[in-house]
């Protein structure tokens, strides 16, 4: 009795906790929410994704166990012996009778309960089958348990999302051999099939509940597919194959092919089971005999192999759409095995499958228990698997060997032709305006002179040597980091008045600057971040991670182009001052008017990953202060109050921290700040988005848009739109095949206010998203001007679009047939290894472009061949931002390639020999990346050179190489290396090469 009350009350506890637990998640989403003003979005997800859990899992459940409880109704009883084992018996000992079955006197007078005489399965042919159908339900549970599993638990699946995988017959075979060779996936399905063949019952009824939650589940994360179904837009474009509009394949076709998944799985068990609980029942395995199914056994068969067929049939109707992402054949999509073979196989397919489904339900309702036609439905399902083999799987291979690839480019041309145009719309190459790019080789100290703006925003100084560099000296503390340093543009006054004008249609003018001439300079920008866990471990305690270390401060600004003494990086912005120059320290008085900096606490940034309390009776570490620290209390709009209230038991239980309970440090205007790291806080507003690797971030005066009390700090995200289902667009590495640019964000990194603008109001998925969400984003004509400046083209985004371009800039069909022209991105040397080009912002003006703009630039090269062939360029600049160029260089005439240049530099005896001397003990040279600039109609190649030692690193800028035609230089300045190109008789030849005179390695 006492275990007993122990057991219930353990229960009641669980179901206590359980349900404060959920409730506390409940409450605390809301709240957030509510704090970031996407509480309509949260919602709409919340009732949605609610509703399709309970109508999955409930379906499911109800099917299931009706099927199966009727089942139970109709089976044989364990007590029947047929007449074939009562006279084996009988001619047994009594003993051996008895020992084989102490009841047998009273199962003796067991009957069949129709009375008929009925065909039995013997054990060869019971066992079998038995096993056979077991196996399919353990293969069913662990397919569509590890693709469940896979949603809940991402990093199940290397945090890739799973692909829905439909359960066809022809798919089983594959399922089978690719879960078989897992020795893990062996031993569950193994394991499941001989559960069920021991205690049918209860694990029949078990993996009917496990399915249920599992395709809730499935439903439950696909949510968004679903709901895209009911807003559909048009892309105003059709696929040649069938003659839809491009919107069925991406908001139709996936939400049929997930009910497809569900309901194929459902009907495909539940046959399973009802068949394995007549198959076992009369102790049949254990009689090694089967009396056949009964007429009412074999009319609920007939009524769930009919929903079986119709959702076969219904696959099958799929499976023609579905040509259209063909791998067969030399281009993606439906080839012409597929159209001429594989279409006619499947239109059929569909029609003798439904053909079978409704016979069978028309019998199951007009059921005759006697039917002279009845051995006719396995003939007839027998004929139909045959048929699904012949024309699903050999059919077509004998076509594509004996009649496609005999005559491959005339068979294939139409359907190259389609994969081309659709993957260069689903990738947006289409728009990209190509020109011919002849270099002459004629520039001229004047030529330069002219493109001073250029030359001044050549980028010396790479990401990684700048960041080592700023940790080493802009740091301070330990727990200071620099996660990342991002390149960007800013409009700064200057004495000097740039002799070409920049463009941005949003540029400064001179009367809002009090009539002070600005340009534009390419500056790296790396925020000073708070890394909690480079605390002192004996620091680490609950009141300093969540009261006391709460925020970083400030960020440095380096131009990209210059080194101050000893070859360290200059700095427009840089230190923590808090004097009359404000928090930070400037460079100069034109900085300071030109870079708002206020105050530059950052509460939500990259790395920030703890949740943080504010307004507490502990005062918050703002930065250190000689030998003291400075300290502060946030006044920003972000958090959720939670007082000393209940609202603090709630979070305590949300958060699992109950600490939060009993601490004396809170007061009536403590806030809790939840969430920020700026990706992760994206990602929960808006998981239906993609976003770019890179947040970086801006110093700019958004007011009004993002009120706040002198806070000029923001990041900006880049979102993407994506989708695998455009038909015959080739996927990229990680099964992409449509993207745009759809979305900016931006996030304040003192209130962590949250903004979402459409930047392609084309692009219908994005369209789509709106009108689910009507009031979530804005146009980005909203944005402030002040952040529009800012926005640049995306590397992600760029670099999936060259590399798909390196294939589909051939148009000409046996072009592409033949490979003849596919391209690749070049290597450079860095440090001391080879690497691929990474694409890099340049200022610089385009060709025919009388100005000079911030663009995104990589070059190519042809395959297996170290030349260059052309360049693309992506604009980021007022009207032109998105635009892409494509230069072509003549095919007849050498262009020198970035693996040619340093092949030069390495080869060259004078800086081979002093890049040598430099890799001695303590200290190593390292060549930073290879840039080629479009100057006019000519290109120049700059790489700069670092030292750094090798413990300590505190790399320094000691040389510039530049390469121009056939000369190649190497000075301690960009400016001395350029007048050793162009005006060598007037250039003395010490500044050019010599060694290192600075001393020491650095560090």
């Amino acid at each position: 009795m006492f275990w007993k009350w122990c057991f219930r009350l353990l229960i009641v506890f669980v179901g206590l906790w359980l349900f404060l637990d959920l409730s506390s998640r409940l409450g605390a989403e809301i709240f957030w929410f509510q704090e970031v003003g996407y509480l309509q979005v949260f919602l709409l997800r919340l009732v949605s994704r609610g509703f399709f859990w309970v109508m999955a899992a409930g379906t499911t459940a109800a099917y299931l166990w009706g099927n199966l409880a009727l089942a139970q109704r109709l089976k044989y009883p364990q007590s029947l012996k047929i007449a074939e084992v009562r006279k084996e018996e009988a001619d047994l000992s009594i003993e051996l009778k008895n020992f084989l079955s102490p009841q047998y006197s009273r199962l003796n007078a067991t009957r069949i309960p129709d009375g008929r005489t009925l065909k039995p399965f013997r054990l060869r042919w019971l066992l079998p089958l038995a096993l056979a159908f077991s196996l399919l339900a353990g293969l069913i549970l662990v397919h569509y348990g590890q693709i469940a599993l896979s949603y809940w638990y991402p990093a199940f699946n290397n945090n890739n999302l799973p692909t829905i995988n439909s359960f066809r017959l022809e798919t089983i075979w594959q399922l089978g051999s690719q879960l078989f060779s897992q020795i893990l996936y062996l031993g569950l399905i193994v394991g499941v099939a001989i559960a069920i063949l021991i205690y049918s019952q209860f694990f029949l009824r078990a993996i009917a509940v496990v399915l249920s939650v599992v395709f809730g589940i499935i439903l439950f994360d696909n949510w968004a597919k679903v709901i895209q179904y009911f807003f559909p837009t048009s892309f105003n474009s059709t696929e040649p194959l069938f003659g839809k509009d491009i919107s069925f394949y991406i908001f139709s076709l996936p939400l049929w092919e997930l009910l497809e998944f569900w309901l194929m799985g459902m009907f495909l068990y539940g046959f399973i089971a009802v068949a394995l609980t007549y198959l076992l029942s009369a102790d049949s395995l254990s009689q090694g005999i089967f009396p056949g199914f009964s007429s009412q056994q074999q009319r609920h068969l007939f009524g769930v192999g009919g929903l079986l067929m119709l959702m076969v049939g219904f696959s099958y109707w799929l499976s023609r759409y579905e040509l259209v992402y063909s791998p067969r054949g030399v281009s993606y999509g439906a080839s012409y095995t597929d159209v001429t073979v594989q279409l006619p196989a499947y239109n059929f397919l569909c029609v003798a499958g439904l053909a079978i489904a409704f016979y069978l339900l028309w019998r199951t309702i007009f059921w005759r228990s006697k039917s002279r036609y009845r051995q006719f439905v396995l003939y007839g399902l027998g004929v139909y698997l045959f048929l699904v083999v012949a024309t699903g799987q050999i059919l077509p291979t004998i076509i594509q060997y004996l009649v496609v690839q005999p005559n491959e480019l005339q068979r294939e041309q139409l359907y190259i032709q389609r994969t081309i145009a659709l993957t260069r719309q689903a990738f947006a190459l289409e728009t990209i305006d190509a020109r011919t790019f002849n270099p002459l080789g004629d520039l001229t100290t004047a030529a330069i002179q002219a493109n001073d703006l250029t030359i001044r925003n050549i980028r010396l100084w790479d990401q990684r040597p700048l960041l080592e560099t700023n940790r080493q000296l802009q740091q301070f503390r330990p727990y200071y980091r620099f996660p990342d340093a991002d390149i960007d543009r800013y409009t700064l006054e200057t004495e000097t008045p740039a002799d070409r004008p920049a463009n941005p249609p949003q540029s400064t003018t001179p009367e809002e600057t009090g009539g002070e001439a600005t340009e534009r300079r390419q500056v790296l920008i790396a925020a000073r971040e708070l890394d909690y866990s480079e605390v002192p471990q004996e620091a680490q305690t609950w009141v300093n991670r969540h009261l006391i270390y709460t925020h970083g401060y400030g960020f440095t600004m380096s131009p990209v182009n210059t080194a101050g003494p000893g070859g360290l990086p200059e700095y427009f912005v840089k230190d923590i001052a808090d004097n009359e120059e404000g928090a930070l320290s400037t460079s100069s008085e034109a900085i300071r008017n030109s870079v708002p900096i206020g105050q530059p606490r950052i509460y939500y940034g990259e790395i920030a990953n703890a949740y943080v309390l504010t307004g507490t009776r502990v005062r918050e570490l703002d930065y250190p202060s000689g030998s003291e620290n400075a300290y502060n209390t946030y006044d920003g709009l972000g958090g959720i109050t939670i007082g000393t209230g209940w609202r603090r038991g709630l979070f305590a239980m949300y958060l699992k921290d109950w600490q939060m309970l009993f601490t004396r440090d809170f007061l009536p205007e403590t806030k809790l700040l939840l969430r920020r790291n700026v990706k992760s806080r994206i990602q929960a507003i808006a998981p239906f988005l993609k976003f770019d690797s890179d947040p970086y971030l801006v110093a700019a005066d958004a007011n009004p848009a993002f009120p706040g009390n002198n806070n000029y700090l923001y990041w900006m995200v880049d979102a993407y739109t994506t989708s695998d289902r455009y038909p015959y667009s080739d996927p990229n590495g990680k099964g992409i095949n449509y993207i745009r640019n759809s979305v900016k964000i931006v996030i304040d990194a003192y209130n962590g206010t949250v903004q979402f603008y459409i930047a392609d109001a084309t692009d219908p998925i994005i369209a789509t998203w709106s009108a689910i969400f009507p009031q979530m984003f804005q146009p980005l004509s909203a944005m402030p001007v002040t952040l529009r400046s800012h926005i640049r083209y995306p590397v992600d985004f760029f670099s999936i679009q060259s590399e798909r371009l390196m294939i589909y800039h051939m148009t000409d069909t046996v072009v592409f047939y033949n490979r003849e022209d596919q391209w690749q991105i070049p290597n450079e040397i860095y440090g001391d290894k080879p690497r691929p080009v990474e694409p890099y912002y340049l200022i610089t003006s385009l060709p025919t472009v009388p100005f000079e703009e911030f663009i995104l630039l990589i070059p190519y090269t042809p395959k297996q061949r170290t030349n260059l062939i052309a360049w693309l360029a992506a604009r980021s600049d007022g009207e032109n931002y998105g635009r892409l160029l494509l230069y072509n260089f003549p095919k007849e005439r050498l262009v020198f390639g970035t693996e040619q240049i340093e092949a030069r530099i390495n080869q060259d005896p004078v800086i081979s020999q002093q890049i040598s001397l430099w890799n001695r003990q303590g200290s190593r040279a390292i060549q930073g990346n290879l840039l080629v600039i479009p100057i006019e109609q000519s290109l120049l190649y700059v790489e700069p050179i670092y030292l750094e030692a090798t413990q300590n690193s505190l790399p320094t800028l000691v040389r510039v190489v530049v390469a121009y035609e056939n000369r190649i230089v190497m000075a301690q300045t960009l400016e001395q290396a350029l007048q050793g190109i162009f005006q060598p008789e007037i250039t003395p030849a010490p500044p050019i090469i010599r060694p290192f005179e600075e001393g020491t390695p650095p560090g």
